[in-house]
């Protein structure tokens, strides 16, 4: 938190190209001395990139990550100004939320979500909240708070009794609540899905709390797209508004599948935005296919 507030207080004072040269200390330093996920982002980048991986590759691959997340301190200070941002699928985004109704966003560890969530601050009556594991929500919350302890935050935090309570009054007041489903934690139930030329094991909790509540779900990416631009881009997922109870097991499974497809898409549209330093596709001990219905 320290170095944080150090990063944040640089980059504020003295403006985002001086932040921005530190960026590539850091990368440097994780590409050379973080054997592990040097390992990790050569294997994803071989499939995303279908070619052989240079060093080159990898620390743009860094780099991009750093990026970012130093982005972030801008965006929450609504330095909006900075950044070149392009709108992609606002249509499906209209169309899903008919009569206004709260939605599902379902995204990925890629590119940017802080930036999709600061378009939703500038649109009237769009409003973001975001749900992730109780853990990574304070961990969220205290970076928030040393890059500007006067940002309003809306994360809710899974694993406690009132959780889904607190998602379906988001849902009900007209919210989309944002959630990045390619990553497992704990005992979440799995399915293998093609990706990438090779086999994921993707978690199936997003979308089973979204057909529980009976709620439409668009797919969401903020890439990266280099210096200060970015391009948000959002697509129709899936719509269990009324699918009836004896289908909700099939309609999640044939929803991770088509989440799977679109990782895949944007994978190879923006290699170097999916942040995976580890081993994404090691088959977990226990991989469950048929999912709770």
């Amino acid at each position: 938190m320290a170095m944080l507030r150090v990063m944040t207080w640089i980059s504020l004072r003295l403006g985002r190209p001086a932040g921005r040269v530190v960026l590539h200390f850091i990368a440097a330093y994780f590409l050379l001395f973080a054997p592990a996920s040097r390992r990790a982002s050569k294997a994803y980048l071989r499939r995303a990139l279908g070619r052989p991986v240079t060093w080159a590759d990898q620390y743009r691959h860094f780099f991009s990550f750093a990026a970012t997340i130093h982005d972030r301190i801008y965006l929450i200070n609504q330095r909006f100004d900075l950044f070149d941002i392009e709108i992609q699928g606002q249509a499906a985004l209209h169309d899903a939320r008919a009569g206004e109704e709260g939605l599902f966003l379902i995204g990925a560890h890629m590119g940017s979500f802080e930036v999709i969530r600061a378009m939703g601050r500038q649109i009237p009556g769009l409003h973001v909240s975001m749900v992730m594991h109780e853990d990574n929500a304070l961990k969220i919350n205290a970076m928030l708070a040393a890059i500007n302890p006067e940002a309003s935050t809306d994360i809710i935090g899974l694993g406690r009794i009132d959780s889904m309570l607190r998602v379906r009054d988001k849902l009900n007041q007209g919210a989309m609540v944002g959630m990045l489903a390619d990553r497992s934690i704990g005992d979440d139930a799995l399915l293998s899905s093609p990706l990438l030329g090779g086999v994921a094991y993707l978690p199936t909790g997003s979308f089973r709390m979204a057909a529980l509540l009976r709620r439409r779900v668009v797919f969401m990416v903020g890439l990266y797209l280099g210096g200060n631009r970015y391009q948000i881009n959002f697509e129709p997922l899936a719509d269990f508004s009324q699918t009836p109870a004896g289908q909700r097991g099939a309609e999640v499974d044939a929803a991770v599948k088509r989440y799977a497809a679109l990782l895949d898409q944007y994978a190879r549209q923006a290699p170097y935005n999916w942040f995976n330093f580890f081993d994404f596709w090691q088959a977990p001990a226990a991989v469950s296919d048929t999912q709770p219905k």
